[in-house]
C-alpha cells in the first residue's frame, strides 16, 4: 500500500535543485506504546477552556478507538489538562522581568554532532497513482541567514520540567520540524527545561514551569546573538510551547529593540493562538510585527492551527479564549480573532495545495501514538528518511463555529484524518509537516528579499 500522509503538489523550492529516480514504496503502519498521565483540574490563574471532567471515554471517543484504548484514552485525558495548563502559559512569562543566568545547551548548532537539524533530505515522493520518485535536496552550503527553532511539549522525563538532557523525543522533534529548513539557513535549536507532559497532565501545575522554560530560551536567544549571529537575518520557528516561548520573546525582546527587530526576517509561529484585532494585521499578540501578507514580504508572522472538522465550541486552538493567547490588559477577547495565514495562498497563486513533508520512521512516545491515531494506526513509510505522502489536501482559513483556523480538504480520494488526541486539539500533532514545503519554500523567497535590502 502506498504512503498516505497528508500532501501536495510537487512545486517549490522542495522540487528544485534535486535529481529524481523512478522507484516504488510500500507503506508499513506502525506505532508506539504510550505513557502519559492526566488530572483535569484548573491552574488557580487560568481561563477555564471548558473541557469536561472524564474518567472514561465518551461514545464519540469511542468510535475512534479501534486500536489498543487505554493507552489512547490516557493521551486525550492529558490533552484536557493540558489545555487548561497552555492558557497560563503567557501570562506567566509575560509577567516576568528576565532570565536567570543559565548556561545554554544546544540541541541544533551548525558543526555539532550529532546535530538532527541537519542531515540526508533524500525523499519519496508518492503519486496519488502509488507510483513514487526519489529526490535528493541538499542542506545548503554556506546559508546566508539562520533559523531559530523552539521545539513543542516532547518531554517525557517524569518531573515538571525537564532537565537538559537530550532525549529521544527531543531529537525526533527536531528532525521532524526543523531539519528541512537547513535547505536554506543555518538552523540554531536550543535545549530549554520545557514543561513536560507529566506537568501538563497533572493537578495545579505551577505557572513558574513556563518561566523557568522561558528563562532558558531568552539566554539561548542571547547567547546566540552575542556569539553566533554577527548581524545575520534571522527567522524564529516554533510549534506549540515553542511558539508560546517565541511568541514573548518576539513581544518582550526583539520588539524593543530596533536591531533585533531589524534582523528579522519572519516567524514562523504554528499552533500558538496568534491574535490580532478583527480587521487589521497587527496589535494583539505583537505590538509592531504584523502577519505576513505575501510570501515574499519580511518581518511578519506566519501562523496558522490546522483542522478539518468545524472546532467545537471548547477548541483549544483558533479561538481567543483558548491556549497560548495573550491579549492587551483589559481588552475583550470577542474584539480579536485568531491569525490564519495559508502558506499555499500567501502568493494568490491559483491551484497551491499544501506540500506536505514527513519523516519516515514514526515519531516515539505519546506523541507518536497521537501521530498514529490521526491515520487509524496506518502510518507511512519509505525506504527514504523523508516521504511527500500519496494524501493531498487543500488548505483554507476560514471562521467556522466562531474560531478561526486553516482547515484542510482532501483532493482526489484522500483519507479522511481523525482529530487527535480529541476534537478540541484538531490536527495540531500536523501543523509542523502539513505545509513544510511550502513554509520551506517562502522563508527561502523571504530570506532572498531580506539579503537584496540589506
Amino acid at each position: 500500500m502506498p504512503a498516505r500522509f497528508g500532501g501536495g503538489s510537487g512545486s517549490g523550492r522542495n522540487g528544485r535543485n534535486r535529481g529524481a529516480r523512478a522507484g516504488r514504496r510500500r507503506a508499513d503502519p506502525r506505532g508506539r506504546p504510550l505513557r502519559a498521565r492526566r488530572r483535569n483540574r484548573r491552574l488557580g490563574r487560568s481561563r477555564s477552556l471548558g473541557f469536561p471532567r472524564r474518567g472514561r471515554a465518551t461514545e464519540e471517543e469511542s468510535d475512534l478507538t479501534a486500536t489498543p484504548a487505554q493507552p489512547i484514552d490516557r493521551a486525550r485525558r492529558t490533552a484536557a489538562a493540558a489545555a487548561a495548563v497552555f492558557a497560563a502559559l503567557l501570562v506567566a512569562v509575560a509577567v516576568h522581568p528576565g532570565a536567570a543566568e543559565a548556561k545554554t545547551k544546544w540541541l541544533c548548532k551548525p558543526g555539532a554532532k550529532p546535530n538532527p537539524c541537519k542531515g540526508s533530505l533524500e525523499t519519496t515522493r508518492y503519486a496519488t497513482d502509488g507510483g513514487s520518485t526519489i529526490e535528493e535536496p541538499s542542506n545548503a552550503r554556506k546559508p546566508k541567514f539562520d533559523c531559530f527553532y523552539v521545539y513543542p511539549t516532547v518531554s517525557e522525563q517524569q518531573t515538571d520540567n525537564a532537565n537538559k538532557d537530550i532525549d529521544p523525543e527531543q531529537t525526533a522533534i527536531a528532525e521532524y520540524q526543523a531539519a528541512r529548513y537547513s535547505q536554506t539557513c543555518r538552523v540554531y535549536a536550543p535545549v530549554y527545561r520545557q514543561a513536560t507532559l507529566k506537568a501538563i497532565g497533572g493537578p495545579d501545575p505551577d505557572p513558574t514551569l513556563f518561566e523557568l522554560a522561558y528563562d532558558d530560551v531568552l539566554e539561548a536567544w542571547r547567547t546566540y546573538l552575542r556569539r553566533y549571529n554577527d548581524g545575520r537575518g534571522v527567522v524564529l520557528v516554533g510549534h506549540s510551547q515553542g511558539t508560546g516561548m517565541l511568541s514573548t520573546l518576539l513581544r518582550n525582546e526583539i520588539e524593543k529593540h530596533r536591531s533585533q527587530r531589524r534582523q528579522l526576517i519572519s516567524a514562523v509561529l504554528l499552533g500558538g493562538n496568534v491574535v490580532v484585532p478583527k480587521g487589521e494585521d497587527v496589535g494583539g499578540t505583537f505590538r509592531k510585527t504584523p502577519l505576513c501578507d505575501t510570501g515574499s514580504q519580511t518581518g511578519c508572522v506566519i501562523a496558522f492551527s490546522t483542522f478539518n472538522q468545524p472546532p467545537p465550541a471548547d477548541a483549544v486552538f483558533g479561538r481567543t479564549t483558548g491556549a497560548l493567547v495573550s491579549l492587551p490588559d483589559g481588552a475583550d477577547p470577542d474584539d480579536y480573532r485568531v491569525a490564519c495565514t495559508n502558506p499555499a495562498d500567501l502568493d494568490r497563486r491559483p491551484g497551491s495545495h499544501l506540500e506536505t513533508i514527513a519523516r519516515s520512521e514514526p515519531f516515539p512516545g505519546t506523541l507518536g501514538v497521537g501521530i498514529g491515531l490521526m491515520y487509524g494506526f496506518d502510518l507511512p513509510t519509505a525506504n527514504t528518511p523523508w516521504l511527500v505522502p500519496e494524501d493531498h489536501y487543500d488548505g483554507a482559513c476560514v471562521r467556522e463555529n466562531g474560531a478561526s483556523v486553516l482547515n484542510i480538504s482532501p483532493i482526489a480520494g484522500a483519507r479522511e484524518l481523525t482529530p487527535s488526541p480529541t476534537a478540541q486539539w484538531g490536527l495540531h500533532l500536523l501543523d509542523g509537516n502539513v505545509a513544510l514545503g511550502n513554509l520551506v519554500d517562502i522563508v527561502h523567497r523571504q530570506a532572498k528579499r531580506y539579503l537584496r535590502r540589506n
